[in-house]
């Protein structure tokens, strides 16, 4: 059965669960275009996310990738979207992909975590600090709030492709489910291939 999901599809998680890598891959899988709101927000910024996270603030910074986040959910036909570690956190952005996208958690364990983050100095949250404890306390205020994304889907340990396999079941259920007038929240924690 084909999927058939008409809305775009929206990757949040914390950082290091692979958003950007799975979510390529799955627009590959379903021939959907692919991007990524912190490279949108490059473009459109002119600098690096960091960069602007640091000269405008926080608040700033929500505010312009909320206007990315909602220019990329009005492409046609719908995309994959990945999006910042902090997007689903910012309550009107949440608000806006819940409505208009369907939300998937890639949820990741701490120790996967941190040995992804570790291969990249370039996460600013993470300069200068003990990685470990810092991904600790994402995940405590975090984890809470991703955990209202349609599906959550646990990211699997070794070859990206299998986390993509997982999403992939993820939307399909949800997709029938959709179909059949049934709710619209899935998990995906099995392990499996």
């Amino acid at each position: 059965m084909p999927l058939q999901i008409e809305k775009p599809i929206a990757l949040v998680g914390l950082m290091g669960v692979g958003k950007t890598t799975v979510g390529r891959r799955l627009a590959k899988r379903l021939s959907r275009e692919f991007d990524d709101s912190d490279d949108a927000i490059e473009q459109a910024s002119g600098r690096t996310v960091a960069g602007y996270f640091r000269d405008h603030g926080e608040a700033d910074f929500r505010d312009g990738e909320f206007r990315v986040i909602k220019r990329l959910l009005e492409v046609q036909p719908p995309l994959i979207l990945a999006t910042g570690g902090g997007a689903f956190i910012h309550p009107p952005t949440r608000e806006l992909l819940m409505e208009h996208a369907v939300v998937v958690w890639l949820k990741g364990d701490l120790e996967t975590l941190v040995e992804r983050v570790s291969r990249n100095d370039k996460r600013p949250l993470l300069r200068g600090v003990d990685k470990r404890v810092k991904m600790r306390e994402l995940m405590e205020a975090r984890h809470p709030i991703y955990a209202q994304a349609h599906l959550k889907v646990k990211i699997a340990r070794g070859p990206h492709l299998r986390t993509v396999n997982r999403v992939m079941r993820a939307l399909k259920t949800h997709g029938s489910q959709v179909n059949e007038g049934q709710s619209t929240s899935a998990s995906l924690d099995t392990p499996s291939k």
